[in-house]
């Protein structure tokens, strides 16, 4: 885009007229606004394509210098641009200004500024339970703190509720700031996008328009619920001025278990098994989210085998029946022997001859071939 001409970038003719010009722009600052494309690297640059190309074509001198000697010319010309990088023959910061209100609301915005509310309705809190709560729901008491409009000021923030124009922005709830021959808005560090500020501050509140009160719900926790899932506790959020209630939104984070791991609604167990139950293969059993289950340990099972026990996990909190749970074998070794166990295993080895020797076999070839590499040419 970078290498189109002024007039392509806003996608219009030579001959347009500045009605053209600054409809044109609105379309396509609307097209690729950062607010409305937010993270997108590439909306960003064609955006501050379109505002430069905006700010040459719509002052007469920058035009006609444009179209007689193109950029080169704007940057070679004495008066073409400021000293603080900008361009200094653009018609006014008020201008582009009014057009960004224009662009995205402002004058909407600032005739209902004064009935919004100062804070979300809806309202959210984190909730911590056990493994145990979480697999077969339960009941919890909450206990918060939600947000009311003052009543003596009425959720304004002003004593008698008397409020004058913020000096920052002047009523817009938006300030404009200057990078180079870029211009973005951002709310207004002063009124926080209110626009007014309160000639005095309200007593009772301290300025901030409500007051915070606390309350206990008790809700009931589904069986089957996650880390991170949420519940939604309808009109028990914070008040607005209107009356109007938002919501209370519960965050569950589950605690970890000692002996089962979850994993979505899959329960994964470890077991450890003693090399000889391995070898000689054994029922034992195992816990469950249920009770007691059997795990039939077959001759010659491995390290790390896994053995899956269908629709033994947790109940899907969203209705998709049971997961399954997944028990891992951990192979454990004897860490001394007596002289008898030592005896006895030695015995066993030699019971099964060759077979107890796997890597004679699989090696013999590569003995030799090795033996071959160190000989001595003659």
């Amino acid at each position: 885009m970078e290498d189109l001409s002024y007039y392509e970038i806003l996608e219009i003719s030579q001959t347009a007229d500045k009605s053209t010009i600054k409809k044109a722009y609105r379309k396509m600052a609307k097209k690729y606004h950062p607010d409305r494309n937010p993270d997108d690297k590439e909306c960003e640059h064609k955006f501050k394509l379109c505002n430069e190309a905006y700010q040459v074509l719509s002052d007469d001198r920058q035009r006609s210098i444009y179209d007689r000697y193109g950029k080169e010319g704007l940057q070679n010309s004495g008066g073409a641009r400021s000293g603080g990088g900008g361009f200094g023959g653009f018609g006014g910061f008020g201008d582009i200004s009014d057009l960004f209100d224009e662009m995205f609301g402002g004058g909407q915005r600032q005739q209902s500024r004064a009935d919004a509310d100062k804070y979300p309705l809806d309202l959210g809190v984190e909730m911590s339970i056990s493994f145990k709560e979480a697999v077969f729901g339960c009941e919890k008491e909450i206990n918060y703190t939600y947000k009311t409009p003052c009543k003596s000021c009425k959720g304004s923030g002003a004593k008698d509720g008397k409020q004058t124009v913020c000096s920052q922005c002047g009523g817009k709830g938006q300030v404009y700031v200057r990078q180079g021959f870029m211009t973005f808005s951002q709310t207004c560090p002063v009124c926080h996008g209110e626009g007014t500020m309160p000639s005095e501050k309200c007593p009772d509140c301290g300025g901030l328009g409500y007051n915070e009160v606390k309350e206990s719900v008790t809700v009931k926790v589904p069986a089957g619920v996650d880390s991170e899932n949420r519940l939604r506790v309808s009109g028990k959020g914070n008040i607005g001025k209107r009356g109007n209630r938002g919501d209370l939104y519960v965050t569950f984070y589950v605690e970890q278990d000692d002996t089962f791991i979850r994993n979505g609604d899959d329960i994964h167990i470890e077991v450890p098994v003693f090399f000889t139950q391995a070898v000689l293969g054994e029922t034992i059993t195992i816990p469950s989210l249920s009770g007691e289950l059997d795990l039939n340990l077959k001759v010659g099972t491995k390290d790390k085998q896994t053995f899956t026990f269908r629709h033994e996990g947790v109940e899907s909190v969203h209705g998709h029946g049971k997961g399954d749970l997944i028990a891992h074998i951990n192979i454990t070794y004897p860490k001394k022997l007596n002289d008898e166990q030592k005896e006895m295993l030695e015995k066993l080895q030699e019971s099964f001859g060759i077979e107890s020797k796997p890597h004679e076999s699989v090696f013999e070839s590569a003995f030799e071939q090795v033996k071959g590499w160190f000989k001595k040419e003659h």
